[in-house]
């Protein structure tokens, strides 16, 4: 079979490598049909590496994907051959203190699909994954979409956090701040909107995000290249924002979220840093009694995404903006990570 692998700092190449074989029962053979290029996968394609995560080249990257069962182990009964699915790629032990308390997506012995040292990535014609990861999509649900449901499923579970930690009679009117509109912040977007919220005020520094964005239901939007986004924000909404998802990575963006605030509200954690070290302005975190919620991938997320999208409440084919062939992943990557030709969305189509 084919794949994509990485080699060399920013450099992919296409090799020839043994098809998977099952060996656990309760394992799936998937033929890929379209892999979404990740903000994380940049970060491995520029750098090498996420913290500690460091890539020993070559190494296939990418989590991100739809497929198609073609065989199954013989303890496999819930999907099917031909089956089109979903895939989580978070493989969790199911024995540690971690997944024993519900929380498999912090397993302790966990192995996810294109990380260092745990899971070749699904830039391959071919996967292995259990069963319980591959979630079966109805024929409304295309391929693409079904590639989508992975970031999708993210912004559901950072939406979820928000209203686990929230009052329970928490008022749809609220207003939540969203900095960095590219795909994790759209699915939050989407998500908050799926439950009932509408006050979304949302900044990016690329105006085709926020018009993006503004399409697809954002209340407010602005570029803080262009103005200063808290005084803006102020003058429409003076007592500020009750929570905000950090989903760009960046200090600037954390600096602003802390001031945009009203006491007591939430600061959710979503991007992923490209440095290894970030800061907060501990004066103003304590005075106003500001919560700080990191947020992991997901958990127990894809389900509720896929029936989201086959009910019809939130539509995110507008994300998909660019495909490639296999053999042309670099040129992918190289869209995204320079946020070329208003990209949102690239996929690689198998």
């Amino acid at each position: 079979m084919k794949k994509a692998a990485l080699t060399g700092i920013k450099k992919f190449d296409v090799i020839e490598s043994k098809m998977p074989i099952i060996k656990n029962p309760g394992d799936v053979l998937l033929k890929i049909n379209s892999v979404g290029v990740c903000g994380s996968d940049i970060h491995y394609y520029t750098e090498g590496k996420i913290g500690d995560q460091i890539i020993d080249f070559p190494f296939t990257i990418g989590h991100e994907c739809s497929a198609t069962v073609v065989e199954t182990g013989s303890n496999v009964s819930k999907v099917k051959l031909g089956d089109i699915v979903a895939v989580d790629p978070l493989v969790a032990c199911h024995k540690c203190s971690q997944c024993k308390s519900g929380r498999e997506h912090t397993c302790l012995n966990q192995k996810f699909l294109g990380c260092p040292g745990q899971l070749e990535g699904c830039l391959a014609e071919f996967i292995i994954m259990p069963e319980e990861n591959c979630f079966i999509v109805p024929q409304s649900v295309n391929q693409e979409l079904a590639m989508l449901i992975e970031p999708l499923s993210i912004g559901y579970y950072a939406v979820q956090l928000m209203l686990i930690h929230s009052h329970k009679d928490l008022d749809k009117k609220n207003s939540i701040g969203i900095l960095g509109s590219g795909p994790i912040g759209l699915s939050v977007s989407l998500c908050l909107q799926a439950s009932g919220f509408k006050n979304i005020f949302v900044t990016d520094k690329l105006d085709y995000r926020l018009t993006v964005a503004s399409n697809a239901g954002a209340f407010w939007t602005s570029n803080p290249d262009n103005e200063d986004v808290v005084e803006s924000m102020l003058k429409i909404n003076p007592d500020r924002l009750d929570f905000v998802f950090e989903c760009c990575g960046k200090q600037e963006a954390i600096d602003q979220a802390i001031e945009l605030l009203k006491p007591g509200g939430m600061l959710l954690l979503v991007g992923i840093p490209e440095v290894d070290f970030i800061s907060f302005n501990i004066s103003k975190i304590r005075r106003k009694e500001i919560t700080i919620q990191n947020v992991r991938r997901q958990n127990k997320s894809v389900q509720p995404v896929i029936d989201l999208i086959s009910s019809g409440k939130i539509s995110p084919d507008f994300m998909l903006t660019h495909r490639f062939p296999l053999e042309n992943t670099g040129e992918a990557f190289d869209i995204v990570s320079n946020y070329k030709d208003g990209v949102i969305k690239a996929l690689i189509q198998m």
